[in-house]
């Protein structure tokens, strides 16, 4: 079986971040493995004040961030921090998979935005105005997106930003992937716009992506104090504080030499150009190019409701895929758990060995469906 599902880079952690874990462990005395404070160690939220500071260049304090057990429980104490029952978020669609169900868990209805591959998958400031009412509390901006890789253009943020601010609107900025951004393309940050949607836009990132460090579980959350303090009180009941030495790992992330992050954008860039133009070369299959991220997001539509050689009708993505694992040995991700039924997802944080291997065999499947 080759995988294209889990969004999770291939690399081992840098060795300067395992090095600073081990350097601790093995501090007697040193204290380390025990409880830190809920909200996490005070070094660490300041480097993470500083680092956030200055890409989004708004001023911070160490005491307006939370560390948390990776970006997903930062958005969880977010959303049941700042809704109320009844309080819509727009979610533009495609969307990465837990956005709604947070919401709706805290009591809110998500509202979805539908966005146009040929838009390249942006949602637009009328969108946004369009549907705002009275219990419109936030929007959610991921940029670059999981799961198409898009990523908005300076015009597409200024615009949003605009719409933001004349609804009185909050900006889950959720910019887990804002340091994978390839060829012409750039992130741009919406708080970084002006004062006014600065105070708006609650900034939302982690160390899982850019450092090759899922498993380590850091996420942190910059805001507003008092919402910053009230998602520590629903953190200081469920998990406490994030995982002491995966702290002491971030730490020596965020502060150490930053030359491993150019060089895994640098892969992933390549194996950007591959996929894609190997997805294209499949007949009935579309894709358009990903500028950020580590996903593809091709359109498979033309082969929903194929029939398989044994006479099965695939009647929609997830049948699909589920087909393609049973037969062609490759797992995708289909994309009607991201809001776009028809398209599905790939993650190119793998070998180009595999990228190679798994693509083909994505082809040579889908030109058995008649």
């Amino acid at each position: 079986m080759i995988s294209f599902g889990a969004g999770e880079p291939d690399f081992d952690t840098p060795v300067h971040i395992k090095e600073a874990v081990r350097t601790a462990l093995e501090t007697p005395g040193g204290g380390f493995g025990k409880y830190t404070d809920v909200g996490g160690l005070p070094q660490l939220r300041k480097a993470i004040a500083d680092e956030l500071g200055g890409v989004h260049n708004v001023a911070l304090d160490p005491e307006q961030v939370l560390v948390s057990t990776g970006a997903k429980h930062s958005l969880y104490n977010l959303f049941m921090a700042l809704i109320d029952p009844g309080d819509e978020v727009l979610i533009p669609a495609p969307y990465w998979v837990s956005y709604p169900d947070m919401v709706m868990l805290a009591g809110g209805k998500p509202v979805i935005l539908e966005t146009r591959a040929e838009d390249d998958f942006a949602v637009t400031a009328d969108q946004v105005r369009a549907a705002c009412t009275p219990r419109t509390r936030a929007i959610v901006l991921n940029n670059p997106s999981n799961p198409t890789g898009a990523v908005y253009s300076r015009k597409q943020v200024e615009a949003l930003g605009a719409a933001v601010v004349e609804k009185d609107l909050l900006v889950v900025s959720d910019d887990i992937y804002r340091q994978l951004v390839y060829g012409d393309a750039e992130y741009v940050s919406i708080a970084r716009l002006g004062p006014e949607t600065a105070k708006r836009t609650i900034l939302v990132d982690g160390a899982s992506k850019t450092y090759a460090m899922t498993g380590w579980r850091v996420g942190y959350t910059a805001g507003p104090l008092p919402l910053i303090k009230a998602m520590a009180k629903i953190q200081g009941q469920s998990t406490s504080n994030p995982t002491h030495i995966s702290q002491i790992a971030a730490l020596a992330a965020l502060t150490g030499p930053q030359g491993c992050v150019a060089e895994m954008r640098a892969a992933f860039d390549q194996r950007r150009i591959a996929i894609v133009k190997l997805l294209r070369a499949i007949p009935g299959v579309s894709c358009r190019e990903p500028k950020g991220a580590f996903y593809a997001f091709p359109d498979v539509s033309a082969y929903v409701g194929k029939k398989t050689p044994e006479g099965a009708t695939l009647a929609d993505d997830v049948q699909l895929c589920d087909w393609l694992v049973e037969v062609g040995k490759v797992a995708v991700v289909p994309g009607s758990g991201f809001g776009a039924p028809g398209f599905v997802r790939l993650s190119y944080a793998c070998s180009m060995q595999n990228i190679e291997q798994g693509v083909d065999r994505f082809g040579k499947a889908l030109a058995t469906l008649r």
